[in-house]
């Protein structure tokens, strides 16, 4: 693990409770569950995040051909358990080269996925029109879920957001031109239902966009 717990929202120091405030405090954004460090991608640092969480941890799975496990993120404590997610892989792009991509499942109003995503959070709020169309569909966890295009997320990056499991599902792929996959029939696992299979899962080297979102 890299660091100490900061904020989901804004990456900025937390306090821990004390004897005035029975929550984590950030000096911006009041009471926060913590974003605990990253943690590098190994099968044992993924059972880490499945056993403390709360929420679903997606992972496209089977991974498609080529593609890697890069690292995770919760955002709670031992008292709370993960109430925010973030998986991240990486592998051939649909136009070629590499493509990234992070997963993040989170309750209202934690603030991870907007922050990665590069939007003023906590929530997809205006760039987010759930009364149209959706913009593309996946499996999560053998259910049909509609997600939409965030349309100000940061320019780098591709930004789509729904509901899946009753909890915000973000998934954020760079370079922008690889949101093309978010098209085709992606399949996504919550890993604390795939048992041992975890076990299975390829790992490669640690993601800076875990480490530096905007």
């Amino acid at each position: 693990m890299r660091g100490e717990p900061s904020c989901p929202k804004c990456g900025g120091r937390v306090r821990a409770p004390g004897l005035f405030a029975d929550a984590w405090q950030c000096s911006a954004h009041g009471p926060v569950y913590p974003l605990q460090p990253v943690i590098p991608p190994s099968v044992e640092a993924l059972g880490v995040v499945v056993h403390r969480a709360r929420v679903p941890v997606w992972m496209p799975w089977p991974l498609p051909v080529g593609w890697l496990f890069t690292g995770a993120a919760y955002a709670g404590d031992d008292r709370s358990g993960g109430r925010a997610t973030a998986v991240a892989c990486s592998g051939p792009g649909p136009l070629g080269g590499l493509c990234e991509m992070l997963l993040v499942a989170e309750e209202l109003g934690v603030g991870l996925g907007a922050r990665y995503a590069g939007i003023d959070g906590p929530d997809p709020g205006a760039g987010l029109r759930l009364d149209g169309a959706p913009d593309a569909k996946l499996l999560a966890a053998g259910r049909p879920t509609p997600l939409w295009h965030v349309k100000d997320g940061a320019d780098d990056r591709a930004v789509f957001a729904g509901e899946a499991c009753g909890l915000w599902l973000w998934a954020i792929v760079w370079p922008e031109q690889s949101g093309l996959m978010m098209y085709d029939d992606l399949v996504l696992t919550d890993l604390r239902d795939a048992g041992g299979e975890v076990d299975l899962v390829p790992c490669g080297a640690l993601t800076p966009r875990l480490l530096t979102p905007p």
